[in-house]
């Protein structure tokens, strides 16, 4: 029943990235503090999104094309003994991105890149034979880049003039309204390109911390722990460029919130050689936005954010076959919220399918699986409709005892 556990949360960590919400991509293999004796392990990933949108007639029609990039994740789990009831964990990966470019339409130009980079170290003491502790801390270092093109800036400034000059026609203020009328032309009459927008923000570094508790029965394979991950705030030192507003190459701060996030994962043998398994996770992602001072001075508004907290569920079934040979299949599902979307995250909820498989040699272990997504329908602030979109991810890890 240990072979099928091991199989079954190696790839966890492998396909996660092609069903998560929010910005989640690959979070840290928890289950390698569970090994026994030591432990070491590399696990690497391969996600193909498929997302497009169809524009609104009043922007034209047609398709906005592919705006999700591909992307690749590798991460690095450790797991030593320090005696027979502390062990110590070290993790790499990267937890966190977003990398979105449109190609096609009134939307073409629009694009953010989000890339992250983690480090966490985790001490695990055994209370007794079936309960145990654990916590330490996490260094994680993000940065971004977002560009946003003249064609959506142009037309949110002129809108926002437009309702302004009504507002003062409406009240009687001759003045006001002229005054803004003049802003409107200004803005009508700019140079192509005038109101391109970028920002680039410098990598920022900082630190969370993790504790959790596990409960486990190794006569019938039952395991369930609890984690819990603390958010913190990056502080983004950030250049901005919108000459249209007179911002060239500012230099701002902003900070952004990232999510606190709980997981309850579990498993349990149900029969021999069978083992079911799964796990809850919800991640604070409603405390997400991007509002860089130059931008917003010059919108009102920013760029994009995340109006709803993410919960992942997953439930699978693992079967050993023979000694060497296992193999196993899960579900994983997040709720559509409804709502209007983010054009730099135009999807709502997901429904996954994954299979794999794990072969053992010896002392090393080989994992890989595929998983199969089907995306969640979204309409954006434009009417641009996304629907009937996809991803495909496939990862394979290395794990040896040593």
């Amino acid at each position: 029943m240990k072979k099928i556990f091991t199989t079954t949360a190696a790839l966890l960590l492998t396909t996660t990235a092609a069903s998560a919400g929010g910005l989640d991509r690959t979070g840290n293999a928890y289950s390698a503090l569970f090994e026994s004796g030591n432990y070491v392990e590399l696990s690497f990933s391969s996600v193909t999104p498929d997302i497009s949108g169809d524009y609104d007639a009043t922007l034209g029609g047609g398709s906005t094309g592919n705006m999700a990039e591909s992307y690749r994740s590798a991460g690095f789990a450790l797991k030593y003994a320090l005696s027979d009831k502390l062990d110590v964990g070290l993790f790499l990966n990267q937890p966190y991105g977003a990398n979105a470019d449109y190609t096609g339409g009134v939307y073409t130009g629009l694009g953010a890149d989000w890339d992250s980079k983690q480090v966490a170290v985790v001490l695990k003491y055994q209370l007794n034979p079936n309960i145990s502790v654990y916590g330490g801390a996490r260094s994680v270092q993000s940065k971004a880049d977002i560009t946003i093109p003249d064609a959506l800036n142009r037309g949110g400034a002129a809108a926002t003039l437009q309702a302004g000059i009504a507002a003062a026609t409406a009240a009687g203020d001759v003045a006001t309204a002229t005054a803004l009328g003049q802003q409107l032309a200004a803005v009508a009459g700019a140079p192509a390109g005038s109101f391109d927008y970028s920002g680039t923000t410098e990598a920022d570094r900082q630190t969370s911390y993790i504790v959790g508790a596990a409960y486990e029965r190794p006569d019938i394979a039952l395991r369930v722990a609890l984690t819990y991950e603390t958010g913190f705030t990056h502080t983004f030192a950030t250049t901005e460029t919108l000459a249209g507003a007179g911002v060239v190459g500012l230099e701002t701060e902003f900070d952004i919130e990232m999510p606190q996030a709980i997981t309850l994962d579990f498993q349990s043998g149900v029969a021999a050689d069978t083992l079911v398994f799964g796990s809850i996770r919800w991640s604070e992602w409603s405390v997400w936005e991007v509002r860089p001072a130059g931008y917003e001075g010059f919108s009102g508004d920013r760029v994009t954010g995340l109006d709803n907290d993410v919960t992942t569920y997953r439930l699978g079934v693992g079967r050993r076959l023979n000694d060497s040979l296992s193999v196993f299949g899960r579900v994983t599902y997040e709720k559509s919220n409804g709502g209007e979307a983010s054009r730099l995250a135009p999807t709502d909820g997901s429904t996954a399918i994954g299979i794999g498989g794990t072969y053992t040699m010896d002392n090393v272990k080989f994992t890989g699986g595929i998983e199969y997504v089907m995306l969640g329908d979204a309409t954006d602030a434009s009417n641009t409709v996304f629907a009937d979109n996809t991803a495909l991810g496939v990862g394979l890890s290395v794990g040896v005892s040593f």
